[in-house]
């Protein structure tokens, strides 16, 4: 498997009264794949994945995985502050096929927080499942997980490949993070939407996990800087840089579900209480920046 280029996170669908929509589960997937994704995470955080309960996730997973059905590899984020049901749900989603999960560090609001050691043993405890994990290194959780940590990971647990770092200053710790992991450190991805992507590329990072709105219209920065051209990476990235920004910074995964819906992929844009609406305003703006870049889920369903 080759551990590169745009790995998108697919945003949950529900009806505008709340129940998951699944047909438009199925159909994100497909735009996902149109849009050239080289793999697609599932029940991540843009997914939405603190408002859907255990019974959604195992329905949701089992969904994903049929009907992908192998065209693209597809990671099942597994994270939980208990290791038992850490370790539950990744022996569920191999079970079912997933190539890779994702995991945080263990936390649970402000103050519940794994240390390094406990950190390390969830790792190594999911990691005796027999699954290929990517590490998830994200502001949302409180938790520092230092280089030196992350090498360890990666040396001593067989299944730590992937590290996904969307700290502050992703660039820095990716790059810190090859020169002293060395080849222990098979995929280091860059996250946040590709905020930070074209210095994260600099660094080394071989792959991104953004979001799915504008998969084809990113896919060329990376593919661009993989081959060297990096002028054409740089004007690659300045042409999609106003939509990542105001995505990361005003709209978060709601931006995806709003293009879905501006595109005909899914019906509803709707997200659980106590998640509001896009101001009309906010949303306007986005659509507004996405429409000259022509991008594929402006038009999918249409």
């Amino acid at each position: 498997m080759s551990w590169s280029g745009i790995w998108p996170v697919a945003p949950t669908p529900f009806h505008d009264d709340g129940p998951l929509d699944l047909d438009g589960m199925k159909r994100v997937l497909d735009c996902l794949i149109d849009q050239g994704a080289d793999g697609i995470c599932i029940l991540a955080n843009f997914s939405e994945q603190f408002l859907i309960s255990d019974e959604e996730r195992a329905i949701l997973t089992r969904l994903c995985l049929d009907h992908v059905a192998g065209r693209v590899p597809v990671i099942v984020t597994i994270s939980h502050y208990a290791t038992q049901i850490a370790v539950d749900r990744a022996r569920f989603a191999k079970s079912l096929g997933a190539d890779i999960v994702m995991m945080m560090p263990p936390y649970h609001g402000a103050l519940l927080k794994g240390t390094p050691e406990q950190t390390f043993e969830q790792f190594r405890a999911v990691g005796e499942v027999g699954i290929p994990i990517m590490v998830q290194d994200a502001p949302l959780s409180g938790v520092e997980l230092p280089v030196p940590l992350l090498v360890r990971m990666a040396r001593e647990i067989e299944a730590v490949r992937l590290f996904k770092i969307e700290c502050p200053r992703a660039a820095n710790k990716l790059r810190a993070l090859i020169a002293e992991g060395g080849d222990a450190i098979e995929a280091p991805f860059d996250g946040e939407e590709g905020i930070t992507l074209l210095a994260d590329l600099d660094a080394g990072a071989t792959g991104s996990m953004t979001s799915g709105m504008i998969v084809d219209q990113i896919k060329p920065v990376i593919e661009k800087h993989r081959a060297g051209d990096i002028d054409g990476a740089t004007a690659a990235y300045a042409r999609v840089a106003m939509a990542i920004n105001h995505e990361n910074r005003q709209c978060g995964w709601q931006s995806c579900k709003a293009a879905m819906v501006e595109g005909g992929v899914i019906k509803s844009e709707f997200c659980r209480h106590p998640i509001p609406p896009l101001h009309p305003a906010i949303r306007g703006r986005l659509i507004d920046l996405l429409r000259p870049l022509d991008p594929l889920v402006l038009r999918w369903g249409r």
